[in-house]
């Protein structure tokens, strides 16, 4: 479950809440492709502007349809006991593992962010995979953080931020963390553009915005780079690199992959929760011209 491509969608929504038939769709899109696994309320899942009573359904809806490709669930949150109730309800929606980023809005210690994993393996059944994802949370962990979170038991995976696009320099660090963890703990990596480098570079997984849309092409760089095709996957991969300038200039993939899939016609407009807006003007008329260049 935590190897090879794990692919993200989108969760469409309005004011009024989810759209439950387009978020399906996106579900079955990555079901019919036979990705690794499916993982819902990621960052580009929009987890934090959902209830509880929201993601719950998220996570039903996305097992129901995922026609026996695992599903990993996000259940961050800002505090543990939020966080154990929403393990909780993704154990019972029938999540084969949980995603768990240190949310926070004061600044945590590394204290504070190891009793948190700790206390959330003591009370859940399934895998963990860590989400260091310092973009979002503000909090950037130590290798020797990583290491002694990946002994506690459940935790099964680390999904770290992007590597250097040399596969030289990657090898490096993720060897580097490699020597700290647990051999059974796989390393995933996010960040789309270096995600060929990243895989080329030693990463079991790829956690990816861009499977949760393309999983085709997501699938066959990572199939590629499993195989030791290297050439093949970053020849792929430089092939979006129209895409990639997208995520580089309008500041991540959120926006960017939400606008690709309202152009697509596969998600309603407006898709994301206010305050955040997907592209629009001159953004918008550039994200039409990647999409029919690509």
């Amino acid at each position: 479950m935590f190897t090879g491509l794990s692919a993200f969608p989108l969760t469409p929504m309005s004011e009024q809440g989810v759209r439950d038939d387009e978020f399906v769709g996106l579900v079955k899109r990555l079901a019919a492709a036979r990705v690794d696994s499916i993982g819902v309320l990621g960052s580009t899942g929009n987890y934090m502007y959902l209830t509880r009573e929201q993601r719950a359904r998220v996570i039903q809806l996305a097992v129901e349809n995922a026609e026996g490709v695992p599903v990993v669930a996000g259940i961050g949150a800002l505090a543990t006991r939020e966080v154990i109730a929403l393990a909780e309800d993704a154990q019972k929606a029938g999540a084969s593992g949980v995603l768990l980023a240190p949310v926070s809005y004061q600044k945590l210690t590394d204290d504070e962010v190891f009793d948190h994993y700790q206390t959330v393996c003591a009370s859940i059944d399934v895998p963990l995979c860590v989400y260091d994802n310092p973009g979002t949370t503000h909090f950037s962990f130590s290798d020797e953080l990583h290491g002694r979170i990946a002994e506690l038991p459940q935790v099964a995976s680390i999904k770290i931020p992007p590597v250097a696009g040399n596969i030289a320099e990657a090898r490096a660090r993720i060897e580097r963390l490699r020597a700290l963890i647990p051999k059974e703990v796989t390393l995933g990596i996010s960040g789309d553009p270096v995600a060929a480098v990243g895989l080329c570079a030693g990463c079991q997984a790829w956690y990816s915005v861009l499977g949760g849309l393309f999983p085709e092409r997501a699938m066959a760089i990572t199939r590629a780079a499993q195989s030791g095709d290297r050439e093949t996957a970053l020849t792929l991969s430089s092939e979006l690199e129209p895409f990639w300038a997208l995520y580089r200039e309008h500041g991540g993939s959120l926006r960017a992959t939400a606008t690709v899939a309202e152009v697509l016609g596969v998600v309603s407009r407006p898709s994301l929760p206010m305050p955040l807006k997907t592209l629009q003007g001159e953004a918008r008329r550039q994200v039409e011209q990647v999409i029919e260049r690509l």
